[in-house]
C-alpha cells in the first residue's frame, strides 16, 4: 500500500462514513488531501446484511491492496436454492467459483457489510479524520469555498463537500430542485434482520416464493446467526411510507403482510422482535442528470444507487469513489474539470449496472399465484438439470458492469 503524500492540496469534507465514504477517504488521502469524514451515527456503522463484490468492484478492492483481507472475511454461501413450503429444494443454482466468466446469483465474494466497513476503516482511520455523531445539515457555496453547517451548530469551510450519505442523501436533496424526484421505483419492498441459526440452516441460500408476489430468503453468515429477508411486490402509499415509520410499526407491517406465508415464517417473525439489526426499505434506483454542482459532489448510492437487484450496489460505490478521487487527485487545482471528468468517465458504467435491472423481469421472479410459482420452479429445475446457469456464467465474457474498465490513476496502488 502506498504511503500518504506529505503535501496536502485540498480540504475535503465527506458526508457519510459507509463504504463509499471510506473508499473516498482511502484514495483522497493518498492524493495528499486533508479529509474529514462525518457520520451521523454515534459510532462506526458496521452493521447490515450480506453484500457482495462483482466485476469492477473486485478490481477496485484489489487496487486498494485489500483483496486478501476481504477474502479472509468471506461468507460461506455455496449457492441459491428455490424451495417449497416444506423447505425441499426444487432447483439450486451454485456459485461460479471457476474464476472465469460471470458471477451467478451468489458471488464468490460474499461478505457481511460490517466486515467490509471495518476493513475499510482500518485502512483509513490513521490518515483521515473521522467524526461520529455529527451530520451535515446544510451548506453555502462561495466562489472559492463551501461552508458546511453541522448538526451540533458549528460550521466550517472546505474546498469540496462530497455527499456519500446513501440512497436518502440529504446532500442530494439540498442540490436538487425541491419538487424533483430522483427515484426510479421498482414497486418492490424489502425488510431484513437476523435470527438465531438452527441446524437446518445450511450454506445454501433458501428462496421461498409466496403467492401475492412475496418472497422469503434465508441465508446464514456465521455459526450462530441467520439472515431473513421478506420481499414483496406492492405499489401502495402505505408500503412506501412504512420505511419512514418507527421500527416497531415496521415490524408489525411486515409480520401482517407475511402472516399466512407458511414455511418458517413463524420462526422468522418471532426472531424479528429480538434481532440486533432490522432494516426496511423500498427498492429504488437513484437517477439524476448531474452528480455535482459547484463545490459539492455526490458519490455512491447518493449519486447513482443501482438497487440491490443490480448485484452491483457495493461494487458501484467502490468504483465510483475510486473514479471521483482519481479525477480530483489528477486535477486538484481545477475542480470543475475534475468533477466533469468524474461524470464523463463513470456514467457509462453506471448506465450499464442500472440498465441490468428490469422491473418486469424482477416481477417474473415474484409470481402472484401458486400456478405461476410452480411454473417458475419447474422451468428453473429444468435449466439446472441441463446445467444452463453454470454454462451461461462460465462462458460469459463480462460480469454485470459490462466491458467498462477501471481507469489508471497515478495514486492508485
Amino acid at each position: 500500500m502506498m504511503n500518504v503524500i506529505a503535501k496536502r492540496s485540498l480540504w475535503i469534507l465527506v458526508a457519510g462514513g459507509g463504504v463509499a465514504g471510506q473508499a473516498l477517504a482511502f484514495w483522497l488521502t493518498r492524493g495528499g488531501h486533508a479529509v474529514t469524514v462525518v457520520e451521523r451515527f454515534p459510532a462506526l456503522r458496521d452493521s447490515g446484511a450480506q453484500v457482495d463484490l462483482r466485476g469492477q468492484g473486485i478490481d477496485a478492492v484489489e487496487r486498494m491492496g485489500l483483496l486478501q483481507e476481504v477474502r479472509s472475511q468471506l461468507v460461506d454461501e455455496a449457492g441459491v436454492a428455490f424451495i417449497d413450503s416444506r423447505g425441499k429444494p426444487k432447483a439450486t443454482i451454485m456459485a461460479n467459483t471457476s474464476g472465469k466468466g460471470r458471477q451467478s446469483l451468489t458471488s464468490e465474494y460474499e461478505i457481511m457489510r460490517g466486515d467490509l466497513v471495518r476493513i475499510l476503516h482500518a485502512a483509513t482511520k490513521d490518515d483521515a479524520e473521522y467524526v461520529f455523531g455529527k451530520s451535515v445539515d446544510g451548506f453555502d457555496q462561495h466562489a472559492a469555498k463551501v461552508t458546511a453547517h453541522f448538526s451540533d451548530g458549528t460550521s466550517d469551510e472546505y474546498d469540496l463537500l462530497i455527499g456519500a450519505d446513501g440512497q436518502s442523501s440529504r446532500t442530494r436533496r439540498a442540490l436538487l430542485p425541491e419538487d424533483f424526484d430522483p427515484y426510479r421505483r421498482m414497486g418492490i419492498h424489502m425488510a431484513y434482520w437476523f435470527v438465531p441459526r438452527i441446524a437446518s440452516d445450511t450454506n445454501i441460500r433458501d428462496t421461498y416464493m409466496v403467492p401475492g408476489g412475496r418472497q422469503i430468503m434465508r441465508r446464514s453468515h456465521n455459526a450462530t446467526e441467520t439472515q431473513v429477508y421478506f420481499v414483496m411486490r406492492e405499489e401502495s402509499a402505505e408500503a412506501s411510507a412504512i420505511h419512514r415509520a418507527e421500527t416497531e410499526e415496521q415490524r408489525k407491517f411486515w409480520a401482517e403482510r407475511f402472516r399466512d406465508a407458511g414455511w418458517q415464517t413463524e420462526r422468522f417473525v418471532r426472531g424479528m422482535q429480538d434481532s440486533p439489526f432490522f432494516y426496511s426499505q423500498e427498492i429504488v434506483q437513484v437517477r439524476i442528470d448531474s452528480w455535482s454542482k459547484g463545490r459539492v459532489a455526490l458519490a455512491g448510492d447518493a449519486a447513482h444507487c443501482a438497487s440491490p437487484y443490480s448485484g452491483m450496489g457495493i461494487s458501484g460505490g467502490l468504483v465510483g469513489a475510486y473514479v471521483l478521487a482519481g479525477e480530483i487527485n489528477s486535477s486538484p487545482s481545477d475542480l470543475p474539470a475534475a468533477l466533469a471528468n468524474y461524470e464523463h468517465v463513470l456514467r457509462p458504467f453506471v448506465d450499464e449496472i442500472q440498465g441490468e435491472v428490469n422491473p418486469r423481469i424482477l416481477r417474473v421472479g415474484m409470481p402472484l399465484t401458486r400456478h405461476a410459482i410452480a411454473a417458475f420452479q419447474n422451468l428453473t429445475a429444468l435449466a439446472c438439470f441441463l446445467h444452463i446457469p453454470d454454462l451461461v456464467t462460465r462462458m460469459s465474457k463480462e460480469d454485470r458492469g459490462g466491458d467498462w474498465r477501471l481507469p489508471v490513476y497515478v495514486n492508485a496502488a
